[in-house]
């Protein structure tokens, strides 16, 4: 009897709580925070890394919806932040590069994410880095499109590349790794402290106004160089560093798949260490030094982001604000000989999604009434906080519109015909709003995430990592299933836009079971070379990749996933 009064007990519990949740919708209250970072990998206390201090962004995550396994379009700034506020992938926007087009003018009039909300009676607010900024998002951040006013860019990011880092011998060098005072630096302060503070300021400004809100507040780190203040550093005594597993360059890595960090190597204190092009390595100790700053700049932005929760409970906006925490993509530390971002591999693609609902993500805000007060990581002692609702089902970042959408109340977008080059409003992602109403039964194997990149030649170049869209030759097209991986890197016309899926160059294939960290490539040994020729070229890209991954998961659901049934299920794919 007791058992059964809790069931019933919880259950009218659950039903108050949809209830509050739906007429909150129905009264369009909820405003929508948006915190993005800027190449920030699942390297954090919630997604179960146990070096990483982030007590922030682990306390919102306590009351959140938190995705496992979430997956950006492309790894490079502007491609995949155009993707996720479009909502379209970069085959559709045309965009590959940071500084080819505007997708207005050369794909199609998208309407995007802050447009959306905009055109309902929200007011749209951008700080930071929110667009990737220059012609990419028509030098204005997409403004007035998007924004109700022109987006706040910080002053002091007007230094981030000069010369501001103190090097051994004293003077100022151009430097990745670049721990300062921040009292010695142009304007006595750093970006990410700047948009934090504008942020809190706007946040003000809103609770006088009448208008619910899209805030979009976009933070630079940990995207190189690692300006960040010193004192951070200090969480990460460089003796407790230590390299990643696979820090070699995989056996069977296709050259066309290797990214080789041209980036990095630009900066003094690489340039100094005389580094072979492309495959290095870098010295051992300088690259537990890449890591220990990267996991500090982590906690720095971690602090950013809890200052301004904490605000955001300070001004009362906790109980009737969406929270959506994300970045653009993810980062090498070293895996498979590999640093910065530019690739297929889930290190490269994969990044964390929290996404927080008051009253249905979290029953209680506490006894203050905040539902995030802020947490000092130099003063209070780390604890593990439990995640509030895992969901370990693949998803993409163009499935952020619909669901954000759904989540405040608004009709999500329906799915893009094809092509949809002349609808302004449509998804080609899928609205994930039903992993916050129901618990996460089973993972499904049918989920996948589909991940691009552009490529100048076969074997690396200068220009490999970030290609201009005139130079780029060969495309690599990626699916990323609770499984496996595999990508295909094919021949691509520029001047078309045709990507020749019959003209394959190479091709990755990694079975995740046994192989998690995506180090052993099966594609082109014995058995796996049916996958390939099984792309046709009548249908859309996706739905070839649908269609066939299809196949495999019914084919492995039937015999098991073991690597000699993956051979007989890979030599019969539909159209071989």
């Amino acid at each position: 009897m007791d058992r059964l009064r809790l069931i019933k007990k919880t259950l009218l519990w659950l039903l108050i709580l949809f209830e509050l949740y739906f007429f909150k919708v129905a009264q369009g209250k909820f405003n929508v925070l948006y915190i993005m970072t800027d190449d920030l990998r699942p390297s954090l206390g919630c997604y179960s890394d146990p070096l990483v201090k982030s007590p922030n962004i682990d306390q919102l995550a306590a009351k959140s919806n938190v995705f496992l396994n979430a997956y950006a379009q492309q790894a490079l700034c502007g491609p995949s932040r155009t993707s996720l506020l479009t909502s379209r992938r970069p085959d559709t926007t045309k965009l590959y590069d940071n500084s080819d087009s505007y997708w207005r003018i050369h794909a199609g009039n998208y309407t995007t994410l802050p447009q959306y909300f905009k055109s309902h009676g929200y007011t749209t607010l951008s700080v930071g880095k929110i667009f990737h900024p220059g012609i990419v998002s028509n030098h204005t951040d997409d403004y007035p499109y998007s924004w109700s006013v022109p987006p706040y860019h910080p002053p002091s990011f007007h230094y981030e590349r000069r010369k501001v880092c103190k090097g051994p011998d004293g003077k100022l060098h151009e430097n990745l790794l670049c721990a300062v005072n921040v009292t010695e630096m142009p304007l006595g302060t750093l970006p990410d402290i700047e948009n934090t503070e504008e942020a809190i300021r706007l946040l003000r400004l809103m609770k006088k106004s009448e208008s619910p809100f899209f805030l979009a507040v976009g933070y630079y780190k940990p995207h190189i160089p690692f300006r960040i203040p010193q004192e951070f550093v200090e969480l990460y005594p460089l003796d407790e560093m230590i390299l990643p597993p696979d820090p070699d360059v995989p056996q069977h890595l296709p050259s066309v798949a290797y990214n080789p960090w041209t980036d990095i190597r630009e900066r003094e204190d690489v340039k100094a260490l005389n580094i072979s092009f492309p495959y290095g390595p870098i010295p051992k100790d300088f690259q537990l030094q890449i890591r220990q700053h990267y996991f500090a700049s982590v906690s720095y932005v971690d602090a950013q982001v809890g200052k301004l929760l904490n605000a955001l409970g300070d001004l009362g906006f906790g109980g009737n604000t969406i929270v959506v925490f994300t970045s653009d993509h993810g980062w090498s530390l070293g895996e498979h000989g590999e640093w910065a971002k530019y690739s297929t591999f889930d290190v490269a693609t994969r990044v964390p999604l929290v996404v927080y609902v008051p009253g249905l993500t979290s029953a209680s805000q506490g006894s203050s009434g905040k539902p995030f007060p802020f947490v000092d990581v130099f003063q209070e002692p780390s604890k593990q906080l439990i995640p509030g609702h895992i969901v370990k089902s693949v998803v993409e970042l163009v499935d952020l519109f619909p669901t954000i959408s759904h989540l405040a109340g608004l009709h999500a977008p329906k799915e893009c015909p094809q092509p949809s080059n002349h609808v302004r409003l449509c998804t080609e992602g899928e609205s994930r709003a039903r992993t916050f109403y129901r618990p996460e039964t089973h993972v499904s194997e049918e989920e996948m995430a589909f991940s691009q990149c552009p490529r100048p030649a076969d074997t690396p170049q200068l220009n490999s990592d970030q290609p201009r869209f005139k130079d780029v030759r060969v495309l690599g097209y990626s699916i990323r299933s609770s499984q496996y991986r595999y990508t295909l890197w094919v021949g691509f016309q520029p001047d078309n836009f045709y990507a020749n899926m019959s003209n394959i160059h190479a091709g990755e294939l990694y079975l995740l079971v046994e192989d998690p960290d995506q180090d052993h490539n099966l594609f082109g040994l014995g058995g796996y070379e049916g996958l390939s020729h099984s792309l046709g070229q009548q249908r859309s890209v996706v739905s070839q990749w649908a269609e066939i991954l299809q196949h495999h998961i019914t084919c492995l659901n039937e015999h098991g996933p073991r690597k000699q049934d993956l051979h007989t299920c890979l030599k019969h794919s539909p159209g071989v």
